[in-house]
């Protein structure tokens, strides 16, 4: 049996809904309240505010947050999706916030936290030092070859983790350098005596 949901097949307009825009939001230990288009997000991690445009609408039932479109038109829709992902990046956030794995490979390659910055010993003839932004926090395992990264902010995570990968990006010949947890390296053969 076939069958067609939200939309009418030979030649007629179709009426896409966004997948991920109408996904409600779980507010599990965050306080959400709402002034206008600004929602203003805090949980125990840190707090957001951020403004939704006017072809959007925020529901707040309990526990759970719902974006809805005004007018179903294909502009708004484009803008849906994005904002709904934008905002249950900044509840998970504020409420548990994010974390990412960062490895040193390479002999005698580490890293040492000192106060707010992290100087690495990664093969240069000089130690590289790397100032964390605020709202960022660093654990460094026993080998200094583990860096977990923690933050509130999504964004502001991605970018301290591309900035401390930049500072030795991995290379194909050996696999040595700075990568991120489950970044694969694709190899190259290095050269072969004939």
């Amino acid at each position: 049996m076939l069958v067609v949901r939200s939309c009418v097949l030979f030649g007629k307009e179709k009426k896409h809904m966004s997948k991920i825009g109408r996904k409600p939001i779980d507010l599990a230990g965050v306080a959400v309240t709402q002034s206008g288009q600004v929602l203003s997000i805090k949980g125990v991690k840190g707090q957001f505010d951020h403004e939704l445009p006017a072809c959007l609408q925020a529901t707040i039932d309990g526990t759970t947050l719902a974006i809805s479109l005004d007018q179903n038109t294909r502009k708004n829709r484009m803008v849906w999706g994005l904002h709904r992902a934008l905002v249950a990046n900044k509840v998970h956030g504020a409420g548990k916030g994010f974390e990412k794995l960062v490895k040193l490979v390479g002999l005698g390659y580490k890293g040492e936290l000192k106060g707010k910055k992290i100087v690495f010993s990664i093969g240069y003839s000089h130690k590289v030092e790397y100032h964390l932004p605020e709202g960022v926090t660093v654990d460094i395992d026993k080998s200094g070859q583990k860096i977990l990264v923690k933050a509130a902010d999504k964004f502001v995570l991605g970018n301290v983790c591309d900035g401390i990968r930049s500072i030795r990006p991995p290379e194909p010949y050996k696999g040595t350098g700075i990568m991120l947890d489950g970044e694969v390296i694709i190899r190259k053969a290095g050269k072969t005596k004939a």
